[in-house]
């Protein structure tokens, strides 16, 4: 097993290696660009309800969202030209684009929104946030009109709409969404038509010459494509045959080693919409771990800084809440905090009632998915720290789908490493890690601990249906406060998102979720 020193590197802050912005110019059209990211292939290339990052960046190409939002926190129209909330917050009018055409020649109306709603966002995909929706119907061949029979903040809302994407309903009507064969042959309204998926090395993209922005895309076609090892990423770039790279796609020695070489430049705005963090969650089917004192004791035994220094070689930062530091809406410091101290977490033990009893205390089964490199080592890392204060620790590292199945099929873990997106938006994708209906067997990325609490559930219930911004934010720290007091799932360490391309490569004008935009403002120098 792998043993980390305690010591923190000192490599170098993660805002250094942002580059300058380049200089506008004109696009220029042709080529072939390959992309790729810090994560592994995705199990299908469009996994309706989730699935994690990999089949998101696959999607979101072809298939496209409402709205988008900007880092100024203001949201944009991508099919949906305007959306108009009733005073009362119960219902909103969707006007959706005109002159909008699928892949296959047909035309987006309004029946193609409804249906989304209700056969794909409420039941698969979005049901925490569309609880109360009572319906979704066309007024028109553009207007659709969504009720709910609870007030729905508007940002709530329209931040909905810029995550999830549109479904063609004639492509989609009469099926089981999560099992139809399009979900790899996809038709969507974006700026790419899908031309072929090589399982284990790449999926291909061809220009939509029939695109509804005009001009766009720039480029003739997209690859994304996929290596096994980071390093092997890094030559991929130095070689030129890797041009576009989200969430650290290479290690971040490299990464500078590169920025100094004047082979790429690195930009950190695309990832204004979310944060990406390295979590630690306690399963509560483990009588032990269900206790409170317990999980409160285990956090002081943690090192997070170390985490954020050594393992994420400073392109990380101590978590400290809920919600991410970044969140210019919501977060807040003025939360119980667990600071690094192991001779307190051994304390704390003894008084929840586990002393030391030859040599050990009780014994836990960590799992570390394997999906991101610095995963195993978070896990080797606290492996160590657990182990001083008495645990008797046994760590495993599956693949992705492995852990999948463990993590939200079988439960089958007591303490867990894992990863979360931290939206600006915490209903329903940060609080459903939390709360009751949160939990859903085989569904990932949700609430798998098993943490079930009437005041959490009710305090989240009050966020969903609070339209006043101001008495919103103050259920929004309660929230936090309660989180960081039950402790059923932690934040480690908020990393810092860097996408990386190579100098001849042009966004002209970078989305605040690149890693979920088209791409279609892409070129070359």
């Amino acid at each position: 097993m792998m043993q980390l020193g305690r010591r923190a590197l000192f490599v170098g802050s993660a805002a250094a290696l942002v580059s300058p912005a380049i200089a506008a110019e004109p696009p220029k059209r042709g080529g072939t660009l390959v992309a790729s990211w810090g994560g592994g292939e995705p199990q299908a290339l469009f996994v309706p309800g989730g699935g994690g990052s990999s089949p998101y960046l696959t999607s979101t190409k072809i298939l496209e969202r409402l709205l988008r939002l900007g880092t100024d926190l203001v949201f944009s129209p991508v099919l949906a030209e305007s959306v108009i909330a009733s005073p009362d917050g119960k219902s909103f009018v969707i006007t959706v684009r005109d002159g909008v055409k699928w892949h296959d020649g047909q035309k987006l109306t309004a029946d193609d929104v409804a249906f989304t709603f209700e056969s794909y966002w409420k039941p698969i995909s979005a049901g925490l946030a569309l609880k109360n929706m009572t319906g979704a119907k066309a007024l028109d061949e553009h207007r659709v009109e969504v009720t709910f029979s609870q007030p729905t903040p508007e940002f709530s809302f329209k931040f909905l709409l810029t995550g999830d994407v549109v479904l063609p309903k004639h492509v989609y009507a009469g099926t089981d969404i999560r099992t139809n064969p399009a979900n790899n042959q996809l038709i969507g309204t974006g700026p790419w038509k899908l031309k072929e998926w090589v399982r284990g090395s790449y999926v291909e993209y061809a220009r939509n010459d029939a695109y509804w922005r005009p001009g766009e895309p720039y480029l003739d076609r997209l690859v994304i494509r996929w290596w096994g090892e980071p390093a092997a990423r890094s030559a991929a770039f130095e070689a030129g045959e890797l041009h576009l790279g989200f969430y650290n796609p290479v290690p971040i020695a490299d990464m500078r080693r590169l920025v100094k070489a004047g082979k790429i430049v690195v930009e950190q705005a695309s990832f204004a919409e979310a944060t990406a963090t390295t979590s630690l969650e306690f399963n509560q089917r483990n009588p032990i771990l269900a206790k409170r004192e317990v999980r409160q004791a285990l956090l002081h035994a943690v090192d997070k800084k170390f985490i954020a220094d050594t393992v994420y070689f400073g392109n990380a930062r101590p978590a400290d809440s809920a919600v991410a530091s970044t969140n210019k809406l919501y977060y807040s410091s003025d939360v119980p905090h667990y600071d690094f101290d192991p001779a307190l977490a051994a304390k704390l033990l003894d008084a929840a009632g586990y002393p030391v009893k030859e040599g050990k205390r009780f014994p836990v089964n960590l799992l570390s998915p394997g999906w991101f490199s610095e995963n195993p080592k978070t896990g080797a890392y606290l492996k160590q720290a657990f182990g001083d204060v008495g645990l008797e620790v046994n760590l495993t590292v599956p693949d992705r789908p492995t852990s999948i199945k463990r993590l939200y099929t079988d439960y089958d873990y007591d303490i867990a490493v894992s990863n979360q997106a931290m939206p600006v938006e915490p209903v329903p994708l940060i609080t459903q890690y939390f709360t009751t209906d949160g939990m859903l067997k085989g569904a990932p990325f949700r609430n798998a601990n098993g943490y079930s609490n009437p005041d959490m559930d009710a305090l989240v219930a009050q966020m969903a249906v609070e339209i006043d911004p101001a008495k919103r934010k103050d259920l929004v720290l309660k929230f936090q406060r309660l989180v960081m007091t039950e402790v059923p799932l932690v934040q480690l360490v908020e990393i810092v998102s860097n996408t990386i391309m190579l100098t001849n490569v042009r966004n002209n004008g970078p989305a605040p979720l690149q890693f979920a935009d088209t791409l279609s403002t892409l070129s070359f120098a």
